[in-house]
Formats: structure tokens, C-alpha cells, sequence
């Protein structure tokens, strides 16, 4: 061993403190994958969404999950070795990344929370101009394609309402095919459906996309924010257990 104990070997306090940052790695694991989890989800099944918002906050804080998470990954195993090691170098070490990835977390679940504050004016003043202006455009495939998907996924069809398609760029030209509303909002998509735009035809939703799309992004924020703020508490613990167990373990002749 690199470090010894006081009298006849490790007393119980120390042993103890050992097998809790044993509980607590193990823990935190667990955190961490829900952490990464939540962000590659965010980023990977719903990433047509993430190009209908005007900022990038809400991408940001997914991308600062999945930088946590992975960090976790790699600082849990670490935190194992510190531990069977017993060298306060490693403890210091251990230490330091747990404080990097609390604040990572804490900035992920802050942006979230700011974000959540924001998000339905955002949506009310972007939202329709983005479908309207940019649906079936040149170069806009990315939109076009998320906003398909939304009016599907969603059951919705126009920002506020299908009337809003009246006033949209593709819907008042000739590739529109005389459509008076895309075909992604008919309830069965069949080619040129959306030249009729009767409720047995179409979604007809109150609140529109824009109160759908409002609805499932709060909810992934509250997600995002209680996983980041969460998993940033359980690492409080950790270093309460690191400086305790660093404490009693010598100084490393190393």
C-alpha cells in the first residue's frame, strides 16, 4: 500500500468512508449514463426540432450533457482507483474533475431553466415566420423536412392554426399544386391530400403547432434541468466523501 494508517492498520472510520465513495462511484455511474442518455437523445431523435429554434441554447445545454456525461464515465473509474489506491494524489485528482463536472451540470441545468423561461415567446415570434417563409424552399430542406415531421409526430398542422398556411411562400406558388395546406398535415399523407382542408381531412388543433412544440420542449427542459441539477447534488456528496477520506489517509510517499 502507498499510504499507511495509524496504529495497527485502517480503522473503521476510514473503511467505512471507502466503501460509501464505493456506493457513491457506483452511483454516479448511474448518473452519468442518464445524464449522457438525455443528451444524446436530445441531440440524435430529435434534432429536426432543434432547426425550427431561433437560438441554440436548447442544443447547447444537450451538448453540455453528453460533455458530462462522458466525463463521468472516465472519472468514475478514477474515482475506483483513488479509492483502491489509497494516494491522495488520486483523491486530489478525483476531486477536481467531480467539481468540473458539477459545474458543468449546474451551467446545463441553469441554461435549461433560463431557456424554459423564454421558450414561448420564441416560439410565437419565430416560429410561423420560419414555416411560412422557409417550408418547401431552396436550400431549406432541413426545415422543411422537421416541419413535416412536427405537424406529424405533433397532430397538428400551421403555427396557430391551418389558416396560417394561407400566408406562406410555398402555398402561393405553382410547386404547391394548388394545396391549400402542405400535405403533412392531412391525418392520412397521401400525394396532394392537402388540397382539401376539411377536419376529417386535416389536424385541426387548438394552439397549432406552436403550443404542441411548447408543450414537448418544456417537458424536455424539465427533464434536462432536474437530470443536470440532480446528478450535480449527488456530486456534492462525493466530494464531502473524497475530502473526508483524503484527510485520513497520510501523506503519498510518491
Amino acid at each position: 500500500m502507498s499510504a499507511t494508517y495509524k496504529d495497527d492498520g485502517e480503522d473503521w472510520l476510514t473503511v467505512c468512508l471507502k466503501y460509501l465513495l464505493f456506493v457513491f462511484n457506483f452511483l454516479f455511474w448511474v448518473g452519468g449514463a442518464a445524464v449522457l442518455g438525455v443528451g444524446v437523445w436530445t441531440v440524435v431523435e430529435k434534432s429536426d426540432y432543434l432547426s425550427l429554434l431561433a437560438s441554440s441554447t436548447f442544443a447547447i445545454s444537450a451538448y453540455i450533457l453528453i460533455l458530462a456525461g462522458s466525463l463521468v464515465v472516465v472519472t468514475g473509474f478514477l474515482g475506483c482507483c483513488a479509492v483502491i489506491r489509497e494516494q491522495r494524489s488520486c483523491l486530489s485528482t478525483y476531486f477536481f474533475f467531480l467539481l468540473l463536472i458539477f459545474l458543468i451540470e449546474l451551467v446545463a441545468g441553469v441554461l435549461a431553466y433560463v431557456y424554459y423561461q423564454r421558450l414561448s415567446d420564441e416560439l410565437k415570434e419565430h416560429l410561423n415566420q420560419t414555416m411560412t417563409e422557409n417550408y418547401a424552399q431552396q436550400g431549406k430542406e432541413t426545415i422543411t423536412s422537421a416541419v413535416d415531421r412536427l405537424q406529424q409526430d405533433f397532430k397538428c398542422c400551421g403555427s396557430n392554426n391551418s389558416q396560417d398556411w394561407m400566408l406562406s411562400a410555398y402555398i402561393k406558388s405553382e410547386q404547391s399544386g394548388n394545396r391549400v395546406v402542405p400535405d403533412s398535415c392531412c391525418k392520412t399523407v397521401t400525394p396532394n391530400c392537402g388540397r382539401r382542408d376539411h377536419p376529417s381531412n386535416i389536424y385541426k388543433v387548438e394552439g397549432g403547432c406552436i403550443f404542441k412544440l411548447e408543450q414537448f420542449l418544456a417537458d424536455h427542459l424539465l427533464v434536462i434541468g432536474a437530470v443536470g441539477i440532480g446528478v450535480a447534488c449527488l456530486q456534492i456528496c462525493g466530494m464531502v466523501f473524497t475530502c473526508c477520506l483524503h484527510r485520513r489517509i497520510k501523506m503519498d510517499p510518491y
